[in-house]
């Protein structure tokens, strides 16, 4: 069975907002009953991407409505590994305070931010991020 065209375009639409930050928006249609950990085709959660795009405040309003924060794509890559890859610290902080796990994935947080000399990350993976 093919897939509904209309869906399709609306699935990329919601995942569209979230790697804008449109935090409001995308809030909306979780609260109207889009799936919080609603994946794209490569496993991409709305949350991976709201990360990985620098949205600290729509990672938080996405964990706060149940997004598993330490989720990892179909590479096992996580939301935290690649917020550390992209050197976004309030992502990064964000997602620890969802409990996302620094040795989570391949490459792990621990190991990109290690792999890349991130050392406040390091830091923040071993003592917790300052208040």
């Amino acid at each position: 069975m093919d897939p509904d065209p209309e869906v399709e375009e609306f699935a990329t639409r919601v995942f569209d907002l979230a790697r804008a930050g449109d935090t409001e928006r995308l809030a909306a249609y979780v609260d109207a009953g889009v799936p919080v950990n609603l994946t794209n085709g490569r496993g991409d959660t709305l949350l991976m991407l709201a990360a990985y795009h620098g949205h600290a405040e729509t990672v938080r309003a996405l964990a706060g409505r149940g997004a598993d924060a330490g989720r990892a794509n179909d590479r096992g890559q996580t939301p935290l590994a690649g917020a550390v890859f992209k050197k976004e610290p309030e992502v990064v902080r964000a997602l620890l305070e969802a409990g996302a796990d620094p040795a989570a994935g391949v490459p792990s947080a621990l190991d990109t931010a290690r792999m890349f000399g991130h050392e406040e990350f390091l830091r923040w993976f071993l003592e917790g991020p300052p208040a």
